[in-house]
């Protein structure tokens, strides 16, 4: 009996809505996905010291590589915003409470046991872990469009969305691309305190602070350390300006709850077993505590006090040498003040 492919992507929407996203669309497999453009942007190394991102190519701009007889990429979305809590340093939104990846993922095998089990389909899971362009791929879904700070935009709802993907052999009808809203605005061009939205749709990643609070590994540059300011781990400037945002609503979803921390000047205290215990099942437990550490000099560098000195004496005087270094210019920033 031949399948209902619209009746089928009813279900699985529904299905899709009651595991707690709020989007569901589908891309076509194959997929045109602006193999110039990456290619282009990796030669230029702006991805900085994301080595992975120069690994995987043609499985990345070709979907099809991926699974044996892919014919949709089943693209969803869950809203992750809510209002930044008031204690005296930033942390970006997506990662106030628990790593999405694992909560998303287990959701989206329960949707490709639909998949399997009721369709008889192949497919395989994403949640920002394998060599998919998510964003392109979202866009071509319907979902919305890449905005000039090169972050999706859905209409009606912003730029508050984790996403996840789905690459099945069940040949589905695929939505109608998103068309670009942005206009004239250059509001998250003007704001970004780095300049790393070079131009719109331009992105130097190795300029932008979520990538030299999270991904980067070693000293930040000095160019950069007053602009990162109070942002512990990275950075939403360009996310908060975005007209957009106008019609965000926080989300339903408990474990995106913020997690009660402490101050900075405690957490620079932190051991490595106090650091693996408090940041359990967190997003920022992948920077390990000599980043977080280092991180945690510079925003006291910026925002701290005279009374935080004594505690960042302590850690120049320690064995790390980018913690000590970091450490020291935090000093000298709040001697000079």
């Amino acid at each position: 009996m031949e399948l209902d492919s619209n009746a089928v992507h009813e279900h699985l929407e529904a299905e899709a809505k009651a595991l707690g996203f709020h989007a569901f669309g589908v891309a076509p497999v194959p997929l045109e996905l602006r193999r110039d453009y990456y290619e282009k942007w990796i030669a230029q190394g702006k991805h900085g010291t994301m080595e992975w991102m120069e690994r995987n190519n043609e499985r990345r701009l070709h979907p099809e590589h991926i699974l044996p007889e892919a014919r949709s990429i089943l693209v969803l979305a869950m809203n992750y915003y809510q209002p930044d809590p008031d204690r005296g340093y930033r942390i970006a939104k997506y990662s106030l409470g628990d790593d999405y990846h694992n909560l998303m993922l287990r959701r989206l095998k329960k949707l490709c046991r639909v998949l399997r089990e009721e369709y008889g389909a192949a497919q395989k899971p994403y949640v920002d872990t394998g060599p998919l362009l998510e964003k392109p791929i979202a866009e071509a879904a319907g979902l919305g469009w890449q905005g000039k700070s090169t972050i999706l935009v859905e209409p009606k709802r912003g730029t508050w969305s984790f996403l996840g993907n789905i690459v099945t052999t069940l040949d589905l009808p695929v939505g109608t691309p998103g068309k670009d809203r942005c206009g004239s605005c250059t509001r998250c061009i003007d704001v970004c305190p780095t300049a790393a939205i070079t131009a719109p749709y331009q992105l130097d990643a190795s300029r932008c602070i979520s990538y030299l609070t999270i991904e980067h590994d070693g000293p930040i540059p000095l160019e950069f350390r007053k602009a990162i300011g109070d942002r512990l781990y990275g950075c939403d400037e360009c996310l908060d300006v975005c007209p957009w945002n106008k019609w965000a609503v926080p989300t339903s979803e408990r474990n995106f709850a913020p997690r009660t921390l402490p101050t900075l000047r405690e957490m620079l205290a932190w051991d490595e077993a106090t650091f693996t215990e408090r940041m359990r099942g967190s997003p920022m437990r992948r920077l390990k505590l000599n980043r977080f550490r280092r991180n945690i000099c510079i925003v006291l560098g910026n925002a701290g006090s005279r009374e935080d000195i004594p505690a960042l004496q302590i850690v120049a005087a320690g064995e790390d040498p980018v913690v000590a270094e970091h450490a020291e210019w935090a000093i000298e920033q709040l001697k000079s003040d």
